[in-house]
């Protein structure tokens, strides 16, 4: 989902007039003018008397919100737009921001909305949803000021994912998406916006944004920070996360990155996670070359509790020059540095895509009444694909790991119906059946990237993939040129080769399943059954273990489970109640991911399970899981054509 400039703020109308635009009109002999453009007769005069051609500063929208003054867990905001020439205005909060690809009504977290006018009087407004207040006589109108409570708060974080929800923890963290803060007026998205900030200074703001001035005035103990940005886009593109001072600075070839960790017990530091960071980056930035310019970029890590009301989904939410990582603080090390690897880097790429190669849906995005592109393929499936490529082009992981993700990922995808179009899909994503298609992007559109990656590599002997082509499209639209949604695959078979037209046809707009085994044979590759090592309760991509969502409880799924859980005594159906004495359920179900990954073989473990209403204990001794599955391994008898083409496809 998905990068300011300082302006001069002039205050000019009737209740705040100023002389200084007018210095031209007045000279030195005339003191007594001087004096009377202060008044408002003066003023009205003024405007009377043809001085239509003086232009005044237009004031941009000021957004306050008070990180001091909080109570039960909620920020006021205040916002204040320029004077309305219209009878009515709507003030909005999103619904839907880009990079969600979902419905969230952010307005629900609002209450207690007040339209005041001039005077500081109560105006009259119409609720007209979750996210739209109506106002009338906004002629009149000044500002309007409500209370924001925080997602994570809410039961099921109502409904939003956590990367892209809000955290107020007064005193001690504040992770502002601002989306779930500051509205916009009507028409007035495109209108430069003035943020205060005002917040504890014991608590620093982690963000790309520009910080034009930290001001602290007579108590020490409060400071705002001032930001200026050009639209409300931009607003919506820098999240700030507050908390006290723990951030490591990254110099990764001339781009200077952030990591800003919020780690409520202190578990981790971002001198902690710095090496790994640093180490993932680079290889990004090499694996890219010439096709980033991005010289700032920030990273802001909020760690969850598991065993408090707190962030319940983990993840990642792009922005031009960030990213706001939620992830669980019970990981151990070594995890959470794998979960960050994958799940940054993905974020990451989104630099290219959309974030510089985009529709004018994404571009000009209605937070309100949106309307998708067809493009999720390159978006996500594109981006997602980018995010594992690197990693084995840059040596952060060998030919055979990045070989089992992507059969993790077609068995996936083989869940969902293979025959959607995908651009059909990407087009009503909001909508059903096909919102419920969502996870699919990460799944078949990265298997799509990754095919028409090898049909590139085939068609141009080796010399150009599908980096090459993102190259060429950043090079021809970039972040301020939208394309229009059918205008992207014409444009992308004449960068490349007219047998490309063919692919498109059949596999993103058509409805045909990808004949994956027909690409792996052009790379010498094909599919075996072998025993593997698999995870306690993860298959690749796929759990053991499922939940009740009316219960909460935790269900081993009706599919063959795993040499340990069999020799444990485990069977398809069972309840998990606890683990040595730690009870396990939907709420802490990635502390039980989380714990095992620091299992220890030959230890001993003790299981209650509840099999047909009745409890049972399992006890035995911690082994290494093993499963059966279907892995892609590379043909000893590949000829060189093939060899070629697979060492182009990935290490090229």
């Amino acid at each position: 989902m998905l990068l300011l400039t300082k302006l001069q703020q002039y205050k000019f109308d009737f209740r705040d007039v100023t002389f200084k635009p007018f210095n031209s009109l007045i000279t030195k002999q005339n003191e007594l003018m001087k004096k009377l453009i202060l008044g408002l007769a003066t003023a009205s005069l003024l405007f009377a008397c043809k001085t239509q051609n003086v232009q005044l500063p237009e004031k941009p929208v000021t957004a306050h919100l008070d990180l001091v003054n909080v109570s039960n867990d909620k920020v006021t905001v205040t916002v204040d737009p320029d004077r309305f020439t219209k009878d009515t205005t709507s003030f909005f909060i999103p619904k839907t921001v880009p990079g969600t690809y979902s419905t969230d009504n952010y307005g629900k977290f609002s209450e207690n909305f007040r339209a005041l006018n001039y005077k500081g009087e109560p105006m009259d407004f119409k609720k007209v949803d979750e996210n739209t207040w109506m106002i009338t006589n906004a002629k009149n109108l000044d500002k309007v000021v409500y209370e924001v409570n925080d997602s994570f708060d809410w039961e099921n974080e109502g409904g939003t994912y956590s990367m892209a929800g809000t955290n107020i923890l007064k005193d001690k963290n504040f992770l502002l998406n601002l989306h779930g803060f500051v509205g916009y007026f009507d028409g007035m998205t495109e209108k430069k916006y003035h943020l205060e900030i005002e917040r504890p200074t014991k608590l620093i703001p982690g963000t790309s944004l520009t910080l034009n001035e930290s001001v602290t005035g007579n108590n020490p103990a409060i400071s705002t920070d001032i930001f200026d940005v050009d639209r409300y886009f931009d607003v919506i593109d820098h999240p700030i996360m507050y908390a006290k001072a723990d951030t490591a600075k990254i110099d990764v070839q001339g781009m200077e990155v952030l990591l800003d960790v919020y780690s409520p017990n202190g578990k981790y530091s971002a001198q902690d996670l710095k090496p790994a960071i640093e180490k993932m980056i680079s290889a990004q930035k090499s694996f890219l070359g010439d096709i980033n310019n991005t010289d700032k970029y920030a990273i802001l890590l909020y760690l969850a509790e598991d065993d408090k009301p707190d962030a319940g989904n983990f993840g990642a939410l792009e922005h031009h020059t960030s990213t706001v990582v939620v992830l669980s603080e019970s990981m151990p090390k070594e995890a959470l540095e794998n979960s960050l690897t994958d799940i940054v880097s993905h974020e990451f790429f989104h630099i290219i895509t959309p974030l510089s190669v985009h529709a004018e849906e994404i571009h000009y995005f209605d937070y309100n009444d949106p309307k998708m592109s067809e493009h999720l393929w390159m978006y996500e499936g594109v981006t997602e694909y980018f995010a594992n490529l690197f990693q084995v082009n840059q040596g952060l992981i060998d030919n055979q790991e990045f070989y089992n993700r992507m059969t993790d990922k077609i068995s996936v995808s083989q869940r969902f119906d293979d025959t959607v179009p995908f651009t059909e899909m990407s087009k009503n994503i909001l909508e059903e059946p096909y919102k419920d298609m969502y996870y699919n992007v990460y799944m078949k559109g990265a298997l799509i990237g990754m095919a028409l990656d090898i049909r590139l590599r085939e068609l141009s002997g080796g010399q150009m993939g599908i980096l090459d082509l993102m190259k060429k499209l950043s090079e021809k639209y970039g972040k301020d040129q939208p394309f229009k949604d059918e205008n992207l695959i014409p444009t992308i078979v004449e960068l490349t080769y007219p047998e490309i037209q063919d692919f498109f046809d059949q596999y993103v707009t058509g409805s045909t399943p990808i004949p994956y085994e027909q690409f792996f044979e052009k790379v010498g590759l094909y599919k075996k059954e072998v025993m593997s090592e698999v995870g306690f309760f993860l298959k690749g991509q796929t759990p053991y273990i499922r939940p009740n969502q009316e219960t909460g409880e935790l269900i081993f799924r009706e599919m063959e489970l795993n040499t340990f859980l069999n020799d444990l005594g485990v069977k398809s159906g069972d309840i998990l109640v606890s683990i040595n004495g730690t009870a396990y359920n939907l709420q802490n179900v990635y502390g039980l991911i989380s714990a095992s990954q620091e299992w220890k073989e030959g230890n001993d473990i003790t299981m209650v399970i509840k099999r047909d209403g009745k409890e049972m204990e399992l006890s035995g001794k911690i082994t290494t899981p093993m499963d059966s599955q279907e892995k892609l391994v590379e043909n000893q008898n590949a000829d060189g054509v093939q060899m070629e083409l697979r060492h182009a496809w990935l290490k090229g």
